[in-house]
């Protein structure tokens, strides 16, 4: 919905929440999640706002609210309510206002680092608990600077200043989210000072209704928080899909010539566009991929990112479409090609009219309205299309891996037997239970993963360390690596055991090695494991989506027999494991 897009009008917001959210629940398809928020101050209107971010995201909540200024007591007592509520996620709304004692001008310097200490073991012990009890992530603001400084700029420097106070405790903050998986900050220091800390902290809102906030700011707040839960779930962007002239250079290549093309320190205008491409460059670092779609030829374009000034060069791009084409055809194909979604895509184009007719014709694809090429970083950056909960090595590497894999698809066009295909690409498999040293990536697996995704069901990685270190689980991960690289960790099962029967809860697989026999490896292993334990039978689930009817049939062809399915479409599987014989012909694996 464009009204809750980047950037968005805080004031309509507030006053259409309640038409904006009957238009979001018209759609379809989201997933449900519980969310516990946990005021130090009003937070019913933060509440609705964020609910409607989360709609728009596809993701459906249902909350739990504190009451207010009860979010210490509900975090450290018994709470039967909130323990029957079983929250997905807690969110701690605390602000400068709930930090219990502040240094005075009469303290020594050890007297504030025991308040700063005292502050810093109050939060830990209440992260500490909820993580124990309720085994979710949680995200905790930090704190915003004060509305005043009593000594100026003093207040900075001296350890008994609020503003230098407020920093340490900050960072100690930011120390915890370091060393503690499943813990995020809600960086409201940086989002009230990108507000406006005046307007921020305009104080009529606390003494009239207790809001640590304006409530006009309530809408970038609430957009942030739901950022963060978007990127836990698996609902971040996965890849840009970029114009050439005019959006990442100045000037049309095919008319000017690259030599007049404005890139690079010459010009301010030039400037500009390499900023942006330095930006840009900066997102394929996180493993954001790259792609082109432009109106050109695609020598001009080569030669337009060959510029001696420019920052990205073609080498940065996994795709470049370079043609006359529809731009909408372009990004169909690219996303085809990645074997990601369309609305795994963010299409940046300085057109408008270009930008509309991808709107019309490619449903979920990200658009933002760029305009001015000064303003390109913001909207992009602002709009949280990528938000960074958890950086792996797999992720630092997905640039390399999407290469890699246009190499596997040129040497496949080589050869006229795709048995001969397989053998040649020499593939090892490395198939274990779950490690500690891939949570985080099997974690990240579960909620990203929609069209190889049998069941769809979504795991954090608190969920995940808890089934591998259940008896009555069998869960495996997956890592394939060939003549061409390593792929990482590409699948996952998690099963639970009933007496002989073990019931396949989840089944993934990254759509980037489909077809290379890596769900028989899977399935060999699985089945060799059970026997192990002494299962009999496996029971295969397959629940459709709008995503996953590539898998519809999977466990016909792994020798299931259908035991029922519904009007739905949902179906049951069932495997006699006497009669399994293994089906992996091309990959070693190492168990």
């Amino acid at each position: 919905m464009k009204e809750l897009e980047y950037p968005f009008d805080s004031d309509y917001i507030l006053k259409k929440k309640k038409s904006l959210k009957k238009q979001l629940l018209e759609k379809e398809n989201f997933i449900e999640k519980n969310i516990a928020i946990l005021g130090g101050s009003t937070t019913s209107d933060i509440k609705l706002i964020l609910e409607l971010f989360l709609l728009n995201q596809g993701i459906k909540p249902k909350f739990y609210e504190s009451e207010y200024n009860q979010y210490y007591q509900d975090a450290m007592f018994p709470n039967s309510e909130l323990e029957e509520f079983k929250p997905d996620i807690i969110y701690i709304h605390t602000t400068n206002r709930n930090i219990t004692t502040y240094p005075k001008i009469n303290n020594t310097k050890e007297e504030v680092e025991k308040l700063i200490e005292n502050e810093y073991n109050k939060f830990t012990n209440m992260w500490n608990r909820l993580s124990r009890i309720y085994k979710c992530p949680i995200i905790q603001n930090n704190f915003e600077l004060p509305y005043y400084r009593l000594m100026g700029n003093k207040e900075a420097s001296d350890y008994r200043g609020k503003v230098n106070f407020i920093t340490k405790l900050n960072l100690k903050f930011y120390e915890y989210a370091e060393n503690y998986e499943n813990f995020y900050i809600n960086d409201i220091n940086y989002v009230s000072a990108s507000y406006g800390l005046e307007k921020w902290a305009d104080q009529f809102y606390w003494h009239m209704y207790k809001y640590a906030l304006a409530v006009p700011a309530i809408p970038t707040l609430a957009f942030n928080i739901s950022n963060i839960i978007k990127a836990i779930f698996g609902k971040n962007k996965k890849a840009f899909v970029l114009d050439l002239d005019n959006t990442l250079w100045g000037g049309i290549v095919g008319d000017d010539g690259v030599e007049n093309i404005k890139i690079g320190p010459e010009v301010p205008s030039g400037q500009v566009f390499s900023e942006f491409q330095g930006y840009l460059k900066e997102h394929k670092d996180l493993g954001i991929i790259l792609n082109i779609n432009s109106k050109n030829e695609k020598e001009n374009a080569i030669a337009g990112l060959n510029h001696p000034d420019g920052l990205l060069k073609p080498e940065d791009f996994i795709i470049i479409k370079a043609n006359w084409d529809p731009k909408s055809k372009n990004i169909v194909e690219i996303a085809n090609e990645l074997s990601i979604g369309v609305d795994s895509l963010v299409f940046v184009d300085d057109n408008p009219a270009e930008r509309e007719i991808v709107k019309q014709q490619v449903n979920g694809v990200a658009i933002p309205e760029i305009d001015i090429p000064e303003y390109y970083i913001n909207i992009l950056d602002k709009s949280g299309f990528f938000e960074v909960t958890t950086i792996s090595k797999d992720d630092i590497k997905k640039n390399e891996m999407y290469k890699e894999n246009a190499k596997r698809n040129e040497m496949l066009n080589s050869f006229s037997n795709y048995d001969d295909y397989l053998k040649s690409l020499e593939m090892k498999a490395t198939i274990k239970p779950f490690e500690t040293i891939y949570m985080a990536r099997i974690a990240q697996l579960t909620n990203k993963s929609n069209q190889f995704n049998l069941t769809t069901h979504r795991y954090t990685q608190s969920e995940i360390e808890e089934v591998a270190n259940d008896k009555n689980y069998i869960t495996l991960y997956g890592k394939l690596e060939d003549t061409f690289g390593d792929n990482g960790v590409v699948t996952v099962v998690i099963g639970h055991i009933e007496e002989k029967i073990l019931h396949i809860d989840l089944w993934l697989m990254s759509c980037r090695v489909l077809k290379r026999d890596m769900e028989f490896a899977m399935m060999d292993s699985l089945v060799k494991k059970a026997k192990e334990i002494g299962i009999t039978s496996i029971k295969g689930y397959y629940y459709p989506t709008p995503k996953n009817g590539m898998v519809k049939e999977f466990y016909g062809l792994q020798g299931f027999t259908k035991e029922n399915e519904d009007e739905q479409g949902n179906s049951i599987w069932n495997l006699n494991l006497k009669e399994y014989k293994n089906k992996n012909k091309f990959i070693e694996v190492e168990e």
